[in-house]
């Protein structure tokens, strides 16, 4: 899939992402009845959608890995979104209900701006740009996503966080009439997350408001979720509604739920195994159901770029 580089257009720009919400409402109702969801998972001839057009940015070839991505039924159907349930379709079936627009984003913390803002103000001037990366479950599965979205440091660095931030501290939108799944106890809601700050200031931390060109469906986090590619896929919060800058480390959802098993870092490492499963290896979804595992690769490929971070530490013990 080769880049097709383009002129870069800001988000503020960009006839505001409104517009398509009616749009995506019909498409949401439409894989809520069952009418486009007939294409099996491992359809790998599956034709990916065009980019829309109201959106133009540039392929990041630089932080673009060269395998193909997974296809859009597989990215859109095959999702963990426990706010909208815990099957691998139930954000695909459910998500409708969520309102993505109008959308609003809280911070605060140690930071110089504060306050309540739109998404569209939120993001004014941050430029848009499509990065392929690996994705890795913490259960094993992995996907490659073409993701569209904007490097975090940049949203950092408009909020002028302060000497005393030293962690990011990110939190799902709380609402059971828009998440049902939130209606039940299988985790301590709001969903939170966190990243130290040198992480997420690395280039590859990323916020994303799309996939495959097109608006960031429901199920997959709309309108904005976090991608960090070299750290299992929990740690993406998705649905963002609030942004602190903390002087402390957050005490996020899954290291509440279940502190033995799921780590403040959730580093990708074939080294250190689940206490229920193996990490060293990982199966790719959308290649059939009797497709060989793949060897797991340190910090999910993406060592050169950020095994830096952590110089020293130990991996087993701050895993």
């Amino acid at each position: 899939m080769n880049a097709k580089p383009s002129g870069r257009i800001l988000p503020s720009e960009i006839t505001p992402l409104a517009a398509f919400l009616n749009r995506r409402e019909l498409l949401a109702g439409a894989l809520a009845s069952g009418a486009l969801s007939a294409a099996p998972l491992s359809q790998a001839a599956e034709v990916a959608p065009k980019p829309d057009p109201r959106f133009t940015f540039t392929r990041n070839a630089k932080y673009s890995v060269a395998q193909p991505p997974n296809s859009f039924q597989d990215i859109t159907h095959y999702n963990n979104f426990y706010e909208f349930g815990t099957g691998k379709e139930d954000p695909a079936q459910n998500a409708h209900t969520l309102r993505p627009r109008p959308w609003s984003i809280a911070v605060d913390g140690e930071c110089a701006v504060r306050g309540t803002f739109g998404f569209d103000d939120l993001i004014k001037g941050l430029p848009l740009e499509e990065r392929v990366y690996r994705f890795r479950c913490v259960e094993a599965w992995s996907m490659v996503v073409p993701w569209l979205g904007f490097q975090l440091s940049g949203l950092i660095q408009k909020l002028k966080p302060n000497s005393n931030a030293k962690y990011v501290q990110f939190v799902t939108l709380m609402d059971p009439k828009q998440m049902p799944g939130e209606k039940d106890d299988v985790l301590q809601w709001p969903y939170v997350e966190g990243l130290r700050m040198d992480e997420a200031l690395n280039p590859l931390a990323l916020i994303a408001i799309g996939v495959y060109g097109q608006v960031l469906p429901n199920q997959n986090g709309a309108p904005l979720r976090l991608v960090t590619p070299w750290k299992y896929g929990f740690k993406g919060v998705k649905s963002i509604v609030k942004i602190n800058f903390l002087a402390t480390q957050p005490r996020t959802t899954w290291a509440l739920s279940a502190p033995s098993e799921y780590g403040f870092y959730a580093n990708v490492n074939p080294h250190v195994d689940h206490p229920r499963w193996s990490q060293a290896t990982e199966r790719p979804i959308g290649k059939g159901l009797f497709a060989p595992r793949q060897q797991t690769l340190m910090f999910n490929g993406y060592e050169n770029e950020v095994a830096y971070l952590y110089k020293g530490m130990d991996l087993r013990r701050n895993f």
